[in-house]
């Protein structure tokens, strides 16, 4: 099933470019007297615009990006929240305010194509998910602030150590996004950008994200809207998610992961998997069966017990049904 990621694959073996380098050289002309509404009407139409130059110009659609993404911190509207906080000054839901890098590593634990991958955790994140296995970072700004030249040095180094892609990861990448493509500007690697996300971005990150991200693996977690807010305190899951998996699969490759929750299979899983039939038959899909009680998960009964192999059954058989490109 690895043709469904064609691009990704292409990327690895030099067959084609990852799509942040044709950012870079695209050609834009604004100035930062614009206004913003003038900067997203250029950045559409670059976008549109098939036009590379053969050297590096003097502005490019990804300076146009980096010069959006600022203004959006200072009335953040990263993921769909919509704080509009200044996140200069202070944090908004997901607790961010200057990047911070909790661990970067070589990881071998991603599905196999991806491996080995350099990840990048960021701290903080926009869900507050009873059961998050990484709620030490995601809950909490940890870490440390690395420079966006130091961070594409060290990436240049992990792939000389043999990493395939870059894997922005958290917590959540998505608050992060001004300091992300504030390094891929200093990054000159041959390596595809994967968004190991959430997936609660606003369609303005989404539009940044364009033209910068290779693949999407993205953790599809609810089902039903009520469960998303009893245990992640997230309102609109199933509007926003089903948004920007659509946009998502306009831009880039995907592959979407589903983490079973026990006693959820008739109220998340069996839908999710509907979902993805009647409208992204063709994507992949990973189906994780591994979940274990973490964090605040004691406090939620339903929840409290790893999964049980009829539940995983369950869940495997109606993919199967479906006919859902699942990995195996």
């Amino acid at each position: 099933m690895d043709y469904l990621l064609s691009h990704y694959q292409n990327v690895c073996v030099k067959e084609e470019v990852p799509y942040y380098h044709i950012t870079k050289f695209k050609p834009v002309h604004f100035s930062k007297t614009d206004t913003t509404q003038t900067l997203w009407e250029k950045h559409a139409d670059a976008l549109k615009n098939p036009k590379i130059s053969e050297q590096k110009p003097d502005q490019s659609l990804l300076d146009l990006k980096i010069e959006l993404a600022t203004r959006m911190l200072s009335q953040c509207s990263f993921c769909e929240h919509q704080c509009m906080v200044d996140r200069t000054q202070t944090k908004g839901y997901c607790r961010v305010t200057t990047s911070k890098i909790a661990s970067e590593f070589i990881h071998y634990g991603e599905e196999p194509l991806f491996v080995p991958s350099h990840t990048i955790f960021f701290s903080g994140c926009t869900f507050q998910c009873v059961f998050c296995q990484n709620w030490d970072i995601s809950q909490f700004q940890s870490g440390l602030y690395i420079p966006p030249e130091e961070l594409a040095r060290r990436i240049t180094i992990r792939q000389q150590q043999g990493a395939k892609n870059v894997n922005w990861v958290g917590g959540e990448p998505t608050p992060n996004i001004p300091y992300i493509l504030k390094t891929l500007k200093e990054l000159d690697a041959h390596l595809p950008q994967i968004w190991n996300s959430n997936m609660y971005c606003s369609r303005e990150a989404m539009s940044l994200l364009d033209g910068i991200i290779d693949v999407y693996l993205i953790d599809y977690k609810f089902g039903r809207d009520s469960c998303a807010e009893n245990l992640a305190h997230i309102p609109r899951y199933s509007e926003v998610i089903h948004r920007n998996l659509i946009i998502a699969n306009k831009q880039a490759d995907v592959l979407v992961r589903h983490l079973i929750l026990p006693n959820h299979i008739t109220c998340c899983s069996l839908p999710i998997l509907y979902w993805l039939h009647d409208h992204l038959p063709n994507i992949l899909l990973n189906i994780m069966g591994q979940y274990q009680p973490c964090y605040k998960a004691k406090d939620h009964p339903l929840i409290h017990r790893a999964i049980t192999p009829q539940e995983y059954k369950t869940v495997q058989d109606t993919a199967k049904k479906l006919q859902l490109n699942v990995l195996s």
